[in-house]
């Protein structure tokens, strides 16, 4: 447990956290956006129902 508090205190380790949070976070708006053009490629009547169970899966 010695090792914790060097780890927080280490600016390279919250880069590489920051650095992940940002891609979970761009990579799931892509997930979004790619969710909200196929949808609108389904009939009228499909679409809120797949991108529901879509958003659910992802």
């Amino acid at each position: 447990m010695d090792s914790l508090p060097v780890l927080i205190a280490d600016p390279a380790a919250w880069a590489a956290l920051l650095t992940l949070v940002v891609m979970e976070i761009v990579l799931g708006i892509d997930n979004l956006i790619l969710i909200s053009i196929l949808s609108n490629k389904l009939p009228e009547a499909q679409r809120a129902r797949s991108a529901s169970a879509s958003c659910l899966r992802s």
